[in-house]
């Protein structure tokens, strides 16, 4: 199902997303994988606003938040136009699929990836301390480049889950509040079942593989199935951890 922006304001297009179960089902998925995939990213930011006097950082904190809103809304704007164009969802699908493999292949070969966004918020605090703006100024710029770079991932997954911009809208602004109030929340649960965080890139994979079927017209995966998957990723996510847990109280 297409959809342009101005079926935002049609009211079948409100009741899809919030009169029905499966609406919020699709709401509840984008701010779950949203959590995942960006709860460290909090921490990255709260980092940055950190070097603030006290006063100032839940500015910079909520400055960055409203500006992470806008930049949102506007993204999904767009993107509703531009994921009906064929290529631009192959692109996206491969992006997806990308982000997926090579946070496994990371793994495999010991190297996480830890230390990317520091380098990136190093190099561009550097850059933006030779404009001569204040240190809260460059600050605010900085959290707001960083919350435009950790959204991509979130937005393109979005888009291939349900093209119902209330939908979109709903799943990322609550997924992007939830990250900054329970970022630490989150990171203590994926402590304690640290496979959640693979969990989160497997359902990144299958959502780029289900973009790829759905634009190729090969199969078109339905709303019922999408949920199983999920629900099945993560009751093998935490048998996972209950298996391990036991052998390593056993050894």
């Amino acid at each position: 199902m297409e959809m342009g922006y101005s079926h935002l304001f049609e009211m079948s297009t409100f009741l899809e997303a919030f009169g029905t179960l499966e609406g919020w089902g699709f709401i509840l998925s984008l701010i779950i994988i949203e959590g995942l995939l960006s709860a460290d990213n909090a921490l990255v930011l709260a980092a940055i606003v950190n070097k603030l006097p006290e006063k100032q950082r839940r500015k910079a904190l909520l400055y960055g938040l409203w500006g992470a809103y806008v930049f949102r809304i506007i993204a999904i704007g767009v993107g509703i136009y531009l994921v009906q164009i064929a290529w631009v969802k192959y692109i996206g699908a491969a992006y997806l699929l990308w982000i997926a493999i090579k946070h496994f292949w990371d793994k495999a070969r010991g190297s996480g990836g830890d230390g990317e966004d520091g380098e990136e918020d190093s190099g561009l605090q550097k850059l933006l301390a030779k404009t001569g703006l204040s240190l809260f100024v460059r600050t605010i710029i900085t959290v707001e480049m960083m919350d435009i770079a950790f959204s991509i991932d979130s937005i393109l997954a979005a888009f291939a889950i349900s093209p119902n911009p209330w939908i979109l809208i709903a799943g990322g602004l609550l997924g992007i509040l939830m990250m900054r109030l329970v970022a630490t929340v989150i990171l203590k649960l994926m402590d304690k079942v640290p496979e959640l965080e693979n969990a989160a890139f497997v359902l990144i994979f299958i959502i780029g593989v289900k973009m790829i079927l759905s634009t190729a017209k090969i199969y078109e995966m339905s709303h019922e199935m999408f949920f199983i998957i999920l629900v099945a990723v993560f009751a093998i996510t935490f048998l996972i951890n209950r298996i391990r847990g036991r052998k390593n109280a056993v050894q």
